[in-house]
């Protein structure tokens, strides 16, 4: 349906803007394939409204002309819709660059990369940004561009999802707001239709396919901090599990603050208790060897796991 309508916008806004004379609705609903499949003149009506407003929203300036008979007849004249010239210094080129090479998932950065097509079409000069440390975004998880997807277009999902130390996937009904990336792994936060509430899912434990299941229906908030949400239902902040590790002596102090206990084992390792949530693995990862999970078994194997992906790099 996004796309459908992203079609039907872009080709009213061509007909607009190739046109020597004001266009009709009627002229219009016969030239654009998209507007033969409304049968009726009221729903036609309507849609074409909205998708004028659209185009407006957009920025395209759209002049309704009145004839002697006095039907209304609709242009986007070139000389008003003309962009500025892009012109970009070289620290912003760069920037642009950089940013571009960010995404490492395929449909990102196949759109990243078209972008910087359209800027070199567009004369705009500047080099490549290389460097032996490049920022990266990887986006692994198979549910990523479903949920990107349904997080745009505004569509409820269904999916199976895995609870931390669960036995099973249960199916969830969801209503994506937004993805986040934290510690290393991406989340989903959205109204949960089933338990009438804002949950938070970690991708990786979403089984199968996201299938999308209809329009979303619940009021996003004005600003959704996922990073915030998340922070407190899988990170320092959460408190439904624990887990045990060791940890050198004088090493480790963001962990010592957050730990719920504290003991010395001997002269080099102390033993903590801290808050166990889905984003604890990739936070123990970055202290290497001064870190040693002793439960749960779980964890103590995605830190591992973390750690050889690492040497391997």
């Amino acid at each position: 349906m996004a796309i459908a309508k992203a079609e039907r916008l872009m080709n009213l806004a061509l007909c607009l803007m190739n046109t020597r004379r004001p266009v009709s609705k009627r002229e219009l609903r016969a030239s654009i394939e998209a507007y033969h499949e409304v049968t009726s003149d009221d729903a036609f009506n309507r849609m074409f409204e909205r998708d004028k407003d659209d185009l407006r929203e957009l920025g395209l300036v759209i002049d309704t002309v009145e004839s002697l008979d006095g039907e209304f007849g609709y242009l986007a004249r070139s000389d008003r819709n003309r962009l500025p010239d892009i012109a970009l210094d070289p620290e912003e080129a760069a920037a642009l660059s950089l940013a571009a090479k960010v995404w490492q998932q395929a449909r990102l950065a196949e759109a990243a990369s078209g972008a910087l097509q359209k800027l070199r079409a567009a004369g705009v000069p500047y080099e490549d940004a290389s460097s032996a440390l490049e920022p990266r975004i990887p986006a692994p998880e198979p549910a990523f561009e479903a949920l990107m997807v349904a997080t745009r277009e505004r569509r409820t999902v269904a999916f199976d999802y895995r609870k931390a130390n669960a036995v099973r996937p249960e199916p969830r009904l969801v209503e994506p707001w937004a993805l986040e990336c934290w510690r290393g792994h991406w989340y989903l936060a959205g109204y949960d239709r089933d338990r009438s509430d804002v949950r938070v899912f970690r991708l990786s434990r979403i089984s199968g396919k996201v299938r999308s299941r209809g329009a979303a229906t619940a009021e996003v908030p004005d600003h959704v901090d996922v990073r915030d949400a998340v922070a407190r239902w899988a990170g320092e902040g959460a408190t439904a599990a624990t887990a045990r590790i060791r940890l050198r002596r004088d090493s480790g102090y963001p962990l010592r603050a957050r730990a719920l206990s504290a003991s010395s084992v001997d002269a080099d390792w102390d033993e903590l208790e801290i808050p166990y949530g889905h984003g604890l693995d990739a936070w123990l990862a970055e202290f290497g060897p001064d870190v040693v999970v002793v439960a749960p078994d779980e964890l103590r194997a995605e830190v591992v796991d973390r750690l050889r992906a690492v040497a391997k790099g």
